[in-house]
């Protein structure tokens, strides 16, 4: 990812201030959003994942490129051990080295593996709970700010009703 290019973060970041600093609806609990600009946000996000996913899919291949080439030099060891067993087999200990280094080149291969692989299920889950981290945070904004909404709408019920009661009270003098 470029250094002048926004960050997943920054990006919802922003598309959380958008949405908080929206104009409310009269009577709703809506607010009004420019289309255009959440629509080019979320663009902008989307564009931003490829980079992440990329680079955990490109740790991915190195771990198996990495395999092969250890299994692959652990089969030339193991074939190279094979004829020399054939043209001296009375040299036993040679070919006991030869599957020892065989047998350490694969595990080592193995444990490598197995390091890479958890590097990379570690940097994808990292990602994923910094996304929703920064989802919930979202969440919460927007769950606030229905909330705030709700609250002028009950003040303005309260209002209204005082003003019934006031308005009923004026017209009922005509009669006593």
């Amino acid at each position: 990812m470029s250094n002048d290019a926004p960050s997943i973060d920054e990006l919802l970041l922003e598309l959380k201030d958008l949405v908080e600093n929206a104009r409310t609806m009269p009577m709703s609990a809506s607010v009004l959003v420019n289309r255009e600009d959440v629509l080019q946000l979320v663009d902008e996000i989307l564009a931003a994942f490829p980079d992440e996913l990329r680079h955990a899919r490109w740790l991915l291949k190195e771990r198996d490129d990495f395999l092969v080439q250890a299994r692959r030099e652990a089969d030339d060891i193991l074939a190279a051990a094979r004829n020399q067993v054939e043209r001296m087999v009375e040299r036993a200990e040679i070919v006991r080295e030869a599957h020892r280094v065989a047998q350490r080149t694969v595990d080592d291969a193995d444990a490598q593996a197995r390091r890479m692989r958890l590097e990379c299920e570690d940097y994808v889950d990292q990602k994923l709970a910094e996304f929703e981290v920064v989802l919930d945070r979202t969440i919460q904004a927007v769950q606030q700010g229905r909330q705030r909404l709700q609250v002028s709408y009950d003040t303005l019920d309260e209002e209204e009703e005082e003003f019934a009661e006031d308005t009923q009270a004026f017209f009922d003098q005509d009669d006593g």
